[in-house]
């Protein structure tokens, strides 16, 4: 993931983002944490083989 993508949407300060944009920051938030779970996941499973 690019750092500085992020950064260019919240360049203006005195403007709310949208509510999508905001919606769609929480979802890949959640996913982003589901997946460094299943990858914990996965790597114990390994590990126990």
């Amino acid at each position: 993931m690019k750092p500085h993508a992020g950064r260019m949407l919240w360049s203006d300060p005195e403007n709310e983002p949208p509510e999508e944009l905001r919606d769609m920051q929480n979802m890949l938030r959640r996913l982003g944490v589901f997946m460094a779970l299943a990858m914990v996941l996965i790597m114990i499973v390994i590990g126990l083989r």
